[in-house]
């Protein structure tokens, strides 16, 4: 099956070359398009590697690796990163803040909103596991100097004290916060960040490349009908309905 950008092209081109009128494409005509287009194996593996080392899957990658015969990737880099991801999430920050200083000190040090946010995710599991006392000294020492100095910082703070307020904080306002997925999107933000300081891109070209197929899809959907990708994940061409 031909790469996902290839059809993503053939749509454009072929959107390009409609009349007004909608017409139909068979399969045959279609697939004669598709194989027109040449596409460096090379590029298809660093497309497959970019996204195992973006999203931290060390022993794929590393196999991919020796299948492939692409470039050496650094696997310690990917374990030490995936060990922080795993900290946040599991809610042991200050065990990410150090392993994040371990691996470049410099993450933190030149990304304050970063150390900010984990500050922050600190702060949440105080109040999550109930020490009370505890969080309001770590807000007041650690967190609240640096709401003097930006403004968006000190209306996060006040948002995640306002939780001390409430008994029950499913029913609070601010509950979100409580929430896993707090803990995953400051996990992705460090992840991100560390990334970025190894010269990385810190998002997967693939998840961006599907979004483009599915756009180009709707778009050419208004002026014709072709063998479309329904299911993604299998990438299968299904005929065209009139």
């Amino acid at each position: 099956m031909p790469p996902f950008w290839i059809v993503i092209r053939q749509l454009v081109e072929i959107e390009e070359q409609m009349a007004t009128s909608k017409k139909v494409i068979t399969r045959e005509e279609w697939e004669k398009r598709l194989n027109d287009v040449k596409i460096r194996k090379e590029d298809m593996n660093k497309l497959v590697m970019n996204f195992l080392v973006t999203e931290g899957y060390v022993e794929a990658a590393e196999k991919f690796r020796m299948e492939s015969g692409t470039e050496h990737i650094d696997l310690a880099t990917i374990t030490d990163r995936m060990a922080v991801k795993k900290a946040v999430q599991c809610g042991n920050v200050e065990d990410a803040i150090e392993k994040v200083n371990d691996l470049n000190p410099e993450i933190l040090d030149t990304n304050p909103q970063l150390f900010f946010h984990l500050q922050q995710q600190r702060l949440i599991e105080l109040i999550r596991n109930g020490k009370v006392e505890e969080a309001l000294e770590f807000a007041q020492e650690e967190l609240a100097p640096r709401g003097e100095e930006n403004q968006s910082f000190l209306e996060e703070l006040e948002r995640t004290v306002a939780l001390l307020a409430f008994e029950d904080v499913s029913n609070c306002p601010v509950g979100e916060l409580m929430d896993i997925s707090q803990r995953l999107k400051t996990a992705s933000e460090v992840n991100a960040a560390i990334l970025t300081s190894q010269s990385h891109e810190k998002d997967p070209k693939l998840p961006s490349l599907l979004k483009m197929l599915i756009w180009a899809q709707n778009q050419l959907d208004e002026k014709a009908a072709y063998p479309r990708i329904n299911d993604l994940s299998n990438a299968t061409l299904e005929d065209p309905t009139v």
